[in-house]
């Protein structure tokens, strides 16, 4: 079992920054992707930003040059942050922790969510 425990989101005004942090505990060796979804309301759950075990990095279109996703393996810890943030970045955020082999999911965590709204 992996646990996560998120923290760093808030209210900010566009065009401004957070910085969301997620800490793994738990049996994280087989652990090989990580990332961060959103889910706004009355809207489906999408990947903002992934991170594999050997460094490859995706982000959504609609965040590429303006977040950046982060790890320090030595604090188990993920991080997100964002810049120049819009209304419509406006979500709870999904820190998750999986491991996986092509379309073979083994295993699949998810954090508590943290609020993160942007006003215009």
């Amino acid at each position: 079992q992996v646990q996560l425990v998120e923290s760093g989101g808030g209210l900010v005004q566009a065009g401004g920054s957070l910085r969301l942090s997620c800490a793994a505990s738990g049996s994280i060796f087989s652990i090989n992707g990580m990332g961060w979804y959103r889910q706004a309301p009355g809207k489906q759950r999408e990947l903002v930003a992934g991170i594999r075990s050997g460094g490859n990095l995706n982000y959504a279109d609609s965040v590429k040059g303006r977040f950046t996703i982060s790890r320090d393996n030595a604090k188990n810890t993920v991080y997100l942050q964002m810049n120049s943030l819009k209304p419509e970045d406006t979500a709870v955020y999904y820190c998750n922790f999986h491991e996986d082999y092509g379309l073979w999911l083994v295993s699949n965590y998810w954090g508590q969510g943290t609020q993160v709204t942007v006003s215009s």
